[in-house]
């Protein structure tokens, strides 16, 4: 055991030791904790969570989500239910390649618009919008939660003779209007089919203002791969591809216009029975380059894409 010595200064030395703590501690009062620089913030995604079947995935919590940043495995804090409206362009082709599908197209339509337009929560309705891409992208109906207005713009689809497919124009032309209407949670939904693409985009061209829009693109192609090897239809499978893959949605191949009115039902399905996962990430300068959700059980499939808030923070 150590003795402190008493004397005549002690008293003087405890003086000043109390004087140092209290102007230390209002330093450090004035300059604050540096916990903001690691503080963690919290950031949201749309997540589609499916089983081997393709049907959505109900009743899942935080522990069924892994989030990474650049590979990097984030905290899932909370899951909900997505319940924001959705602001919907169903690109369709009616180029002269799609004559023989247009009948199945008009049959898939209805029902998706019915189960995209039924009530939400809090009253709140998805709006949807029906554009041509044959010949040039054109609106059929604009934006509308009104399933009357809707079902008049599916009865005026009809194949446009002797042309072609501007599916590219028609995502680019859809993401400039969404990102000029400030939509905040924008999808596109595009019906294709294996005939010739005019646009004549490459497809950074078309990938840059579909991310920047932050637009969930989700495309169902009709008819079997084509052969065709022209720079135009490259960049259009780059762009179905990519697009698809980078937004979190999906691409499906359908080999026959009959597979089509199921096919539409899924992806209604799909989208109104997401999830909005929130996680937390550590402040930072440099944002992430990649965000990616998966599923933490097998046989599940987990595709996601950042709230358009957050887009330029990183985007899956």
């Amino acid at each position: 055991m150590t003795l402190l010595k008493t004397g005549p200064y002690t008293g003087l030395v405890t003086q000043r030791r109390v004087v140092g703590a209290a102007v230390l501690l209002f330093a450090l009062t004035l300059v604050g904790p540096a916990r903001p620089l690691a503080q963690a913030i919290q950031r949201s995604m749309y997540v589609s969570v499916l089983n081997e079947a393709g049907a959505p995935v109900p009743d899942l919590g935080p522990s069924d989500f892994i989030v990474r940043e650049d590979n990097v495995a984030r905290e899932v804090l909370r899951v909900a239910p997505a319940e924001a409206p959705m602001q919907v362009a169903v690109l369709v082709d009616n180029s002269a390649a799609a004559r023989d599908d247009i009948a199945d197209i008009r049959r898939a339509l209805p029902e998706f618009v019915d189960a995209m337009t039924a009530s939400a929560a809090a009253g709140r309705k998805n709006e949807l919008s029906i554009i041509a891409v044959g010949e040039r992208p054109t609106i059929i109906t604009d934006y509308t939660p009104d399933r009357a207005q809707l079902q008049k713009g599916i009865g005026r689809i009809f194949a446009q003779p002797m042309s072609a497919s501007y599916l590219l124009e028609g995502v680019i032309e859809v993401s400039r209007g969404f990102k000029k209407r400030e939509a905040q949670r924008p999808v596109i939904v595009a019906i294709a089919t294996e005939g010739p693409e005019y646009s004549s985009r490459h497809f950074d061209l078309v990938l840059r203002p579909l991310h920047d829009a932050g637009a969930a693109f989700h495309a169902l192609v009709l008819g079997s791969p084509s052969s065709d090897i022209s720079d135009d239809a490259n960049n259009r499978n780059v762009v179905l591809a990519e697009g698809t893959r980078t937004t979190g949605g999906r691409y499906d191949n359908l080999l026959a216009s009959s597979a089509l009115p199921a096919a539409m039902k899924r992806v209604a399905a799909e989208l109104t029975h997401q999830y909005l996962v929130t996680y937390a990430r550590p402040q930072s300068l440099i944002p992430p380059d990649r965000v990616t959700v998966n599923a933490a059980r097998s046989g599940m499939t987990a595709r996601g894409i950042l709230m358009k808030a957050q887009q330029e923070q990183g985007r899956p």
